[in-house]
């Protein structure tokens, strides 16, 4: 059976993408180490107080809805991340990568936004 001498074994693509997954997941604990490390240091949250006002329920709805999105855009952060490094070139794979990173970026621009949208939601409440 002949070699084909251009094209590398199978093993050796095999090891690259293995590479790239250890890489990856480095990454990602590194990222989990370091949110765990700004947890330990923040302050103590005091507990959610039943709101007497409209307004409180406003800003309420405003640290969650911040804090979610944030939450979720740097999830999708991660896999967009984990999936661009584990492409290994594939432009199929790099596209859903790339779509992965415009979802988390709206997402980080959402957070932004919200409270932007929850002033407008108070002046039509409080008016």
């Amino acid at each position: 059976m002949r070699r084909n001498r251009l094209r590398p074994p199978a093993t050796a693509t095999r090891g690259r993408v293995w590479r790239r997954v250890l890489v990856a997941a480095g990454v990602v604990a590194g990222v989990v180490v370091l949110l765990m490390v700004l947890a330990g240091s923040a302050e103590a949250v005091p507990p959610v107080q039943i709101a007497t006002s409209p307004e409180q329920v406003l800003d309420n709805l405003r640290n969650w809805l911040t804090g979610i999105l944030g939450l979720v855009a740097t999830v999708c952060l991660t896999f967009a991340g984990i999936r661009y490094v584990i492409a290994s070139g594939d432009p199929g794979e790099i596209e859903k990568a790339k779509g992965a990173l415009r979802a988390a970026c709206l997402g980080y621009v959402l957070a932004m936004l919200a409270p932007l949208i929850v002033a407008v939601l108070k002046t039509f409440v409080a008016a």
